[in-house]
């Protein structure tokens, strides 16, 4: 099985080597590089070809933020994962919008970087419980009368779709869960970002907290 290809972004030299002991542990993951700042990271990034950027928020020069948009511009299938000391509204949101798939604090436990890691590298977005509660709050003060009675004009098939995606299953998983083929999963959530105007997962993610498809622990 390929091994998920990690670059390390962070300005502390500590960090990076705490991350290094973690990862080097783990069987399906291996460092292909580091960066201690956002412009080596984009310098460094196209020679190493990861699959996930483990970004550093909060840097000397470049943030961690414009790095993210300007990675997602030169390789959208590179998954970011923001680990940062800032909970904070505006750091996080603002990483979502650069495009990262997902926001771990650095106090979390060890095993949760680990499974953001493998959530992200699936083309999934990882939600910190804590973390995930700001897109609640998010959605929930929006005044968007447009958006109101859309979850009616989808089917049953296509809300059960959603949850899923928005839980972090794989085409693949939602698939063999509904007994479907993974390119009736494709046709059904195609359909659905095109029901309600929405553009990622991140977004279909707010809305499947915000209609009450799933919940935020």
């Amino acid at each position: 099985m390929p091994r998920i290809r990690l670059l390390l972004v962070d300005d502390h030299e500590i960090v990076r080597a705490g991350l290094r002991m973690l990862f080097m542990a783990e069987a399906d993951m291996e460092i292909v590089g580091e960066a201690g700042s956002a412009e080596e990271a984009l310098r460094v990034l196209r020679d190493v070809n990861p699959d996930v950027v483990i970004m550093d928020v909060a840097m000397p020069g470049m943030s961690g933020i414009e790095a993210t948009r300007r990675i997602k511009q030169v390789a959208p299938d590179v998954a970011i994962l923001a680990l940062t000391m800032y909970e904070d509204e505006q750091y996080f949101f603002e990483m979502l919008d650069a495009g990262a798939s997902g926001y771990i604090p650095k106090r979390a436990a060890p095993d949760d970087l680990v499974s953001a890691i493998r959530v992200v590298s699936q083309g999934n977005v990882f939600l910190y419980p804590t973390l995930a509660k700001l897109l609640v709050k998010d959605f929930m003060a929006r005044s968007d009368s447009e958006a109101e009675g859309k979850v009616d004009i989808l089917t049953d098939r296509e809300r059960e779709v959603l949850t899923y995606i928005a839980e972090g299953y794989t085409n693949r998983e939602i698939a063999d869960a509904l007994v479907i083929s993974h390119k009736t999963v494709d046709r059904h959530r195609e359909n659905i970002m095109r029901k309600l105007n929405l553009h990622s997962r991140v977004e279909l993610v707010k809305y499947a907290i915000e209609k009450g498809f799933i919940s935020v622990g």
